[in-house]
């Protein structure tokens, strides 16, 4: 009779429990057939939202955290200013606030300074700098600032990460750059090492300074986009080319280096392919490069040329331009854009060849690491690529066997 009743008792706590009952989905099981017709849209929803907030929720510590420094910066000149503190005052105060908050990153010394650079660079009283600079920067800061309001850092430097701002403050000298970065670092979701690669090829002065004809044969929204996606001189300086060196020798370095091509050209370009095939009154034709804008909604045809800039270029890109919007264009698209890129160019004769031209067409120098070709009488000198390699090899090979 015992046996009998814990036997039913060992039952019921089965059945009571979601683990044994078969009754009940264990973790990781769908629900088949059970599931309302709207509950995969709203977990997608709900998924959207989450994240969402994540970065909204991360955004807004960015931002408190910018505040905050912002006014450390603040207080620290304030004090410098009316009761003479000096470098041992602020070296102290670095010290103690370390000590207060043993696990908190952020108040080193040199970071303290940082943060009283940081709000001298964009406060009423700049740091220092040439006459001429200093006037300029003063009348776009102290725009900024009254957009941003007198106690709150500028935007868009309180939406970028603290690092970001320090590569600014440490890389830069000008309020007008510092500005221009920052909007391109938040516009662009730029990384700090894609800051720190633009900000060394100076794309500042590169960006927007091509020769085109964009305002005269495009709708100015589509324009203004259009000259700020264009620089001069693209900078290829990850490629290692004798001065001599052909279109297809340029072509063949830039796809073997695509990702790097790709960054340079700028955000916002799908690769099409290169030597695209078009057929034209019976005869064939061959595009170097062909892009996608996915801002623009056009195709963007390149043209590389390894010598400088002559007028008839640009009458061969019109003839491409007018092939790709006949052949490959689709009703939704934008019209194409013609890029060409040369060695050098004159700005004039560039000018001119684009002055009457219905297509869109800019024309933008490159600029590439040079290496000289070595001497003739120093060749047979020298060991070819496969005896270097072999010998290495033996080398690997006696020291295994050494070893």
């Amino acid at each position: 009779m015992a046996e009998k009743k814990r036997s039913g008792l060992r039952r019921r706590k089965q059945s009571g429990n979601p683990k044994n009952n078969p009754a009940v989905p264990k973790a990781g099981e769908r629900l088949a057939g059970s599931l309302p017709a709207g509950y995969a849209g709203l977990l997608a929803d709900l998924k959207s939202r989450i994240r969402d907030a994540q970065v909204k929720a991360a955004l807004s510590v960015n931002r408190e955290l910018i505040r905050l420094y912002w006014s450390i910066g603040a207080d620290i000149v304030e004090r410098q200013r009316t009761e003479r503190w000096g470098a041992a005052v602020i070296d102290r105060l670095a010290a103690d606030i370390q000590r207060e908050f043993p696990g908190l990153a952020g108040f080193s010394r040199a970071n303290i300074y940082r943060m009283r650079a940081f709000y001298r660079a964009y406060s009423q009283t700049p740091p220092i700098v040439s006459q001429a600079a200093r006037q300029t920067s003063d009348a776009i800061i102290s725009q900024a600032a009254r957009q941003s309001g007198p106690n709150a850092p500028l935007e868009p430097m309180a939406s970028l990460p603290w690092f970001h701002n320090v590569v600014l403050l440490e890389s830069l000298k000008t309020g007008a750059e510092r500005l221009w970065y920052a909007r391109k670092a938040v516009e662009h979701g730029w990384s700090r090492a894609v800051l720190v690669h633009w900000i060394e090829s100076d794309l500042y002065s590169r960006e927007g300074h091509a020769v085109t004809n964009f305002p005269a044969t495009l709708p100015p929204a589509q324009s203004d986009l259009a000259v700020e996606i264009v620089k001069d001189p693209y900078s290829f300086d990850f490629l290692t080319l004798a001065p001599d060196a052909a279109e297809r020798e340029l072509e063949r370095a830039l796809l073997d280096h695509v990702r790097e091509f790709l960054l340079e050209l700028g955000a916002g370009l799908a690769f099409v392919g290169q030597q695209v095939h078009l057929e034209v009154g019976g005869e064939d034709f061959y595009l170097d490069l062909l892009f996608y804008h996915l801002r623009l909604r056009s195709f963007i045809v390149i043209d590389l040329k390894a010598k400088p800039f002559k007028p008839e270029y640009a009458g061969k890109m019109n003839f491409y331009l007018s092939a790709v919007d006949d052949r490959l264009r689709h009703p939704d698209d934008k019209p194409s854009l013609g890029l060409i890129l040369c060695r050098t160019r004159n700005r004039i004769i560039a000018e001119y060849a684009l002055r009457d031209m219905a297509k869109p067409v800019g024309v933008a120098r490159y600029v590439t690491r040079m290496v000289e070709k070595l001497p003739a009488r120093f060749k047979d000198a020298l060991p070819a690529p496969q005896e270097i390699e072999a010998e290495l090899r033996r080398s690997r090979h006696r020291r295994v066997k050494k070893n």
